[in-house]
C-alpha cells in the first residue's frame, strides 16, 4: 500500500520538486498547501500518512500548524522541513511531535528516505 502525503510549503517551485521527486515511487502526494491555516484545514480532510511540512509559512507557522493537527490527528506523522538549519528550530519541531527534520535544499534520496522512515514509525506519544 502506498504512502498518501500532504506537501506544505509556501514556495510552489519548492512543492514542484518535492512532487517530481515522488513521481514514480510508492508515494502519492494527496494534497497540497501555501500557509499554515490551508495545511491544517487540508490534512483534517484528505488523512495523509505524512506531511511535509515547511516551518516558516504565512498565516499561521509550521509549528502552530503542527500542534494543531496533532492535537485532533495525532495519527499522522509530520516531517518538518526549512532552509533555517538552526538547532534550537530542529528541537522545536521534534518537541511538538514532527518524526523528522529535513533540511533545504535536500537530496531526493535523503527526501524519499525520511518519508518513508516517517510513514513506518508510529505517531510519537506525548
Amino acid at each position: 500500500m502506498g504512502i498518501k502525503l500532504v506537501i506544505v510549503d509556501d514556495a510552489p517551485f519548492i512543492r514542484e520538486v518535492v512532487r517530481g521527486v515522488i513521481a514514480g515511487s510508492e508515494i502519492e502526494c494527496i494534497g497540497e498547501a501555501a500557509d499554515g491555516e490551508a495545511a491544517v484545514r487540508i490534512v483534517l480532510e484528505r488523512k495523509p500518512d505524512v506531511v511535509l511540512m515547511d516551518l516558516v509559512l504565512p498565516v499561521k507557522s509550521g509549528i502552530e500548524a503542527v500542534e494543531e493537527i496533532l492535537s485532533v490527528a495525532s495519527g499522522v506523522r509530520i516531517v518538518a522541513c526549512s532552509t533555517m538549519n538552526q538547532e534550537a528550530m530542529v528541537l522545536k519541531a521534534l518537541s511538538v511531535g514532527c518524526c523528522d527534520y529535513i533540511s533545504k535544499p535536500f537530496e531526493a534520496k535523503r527526501l524519499l528516505q525520511v518519508i518513508r522512515g516517517c510513514a513506518g514509525k508510529r505517531p510519537a506519544q506525548k
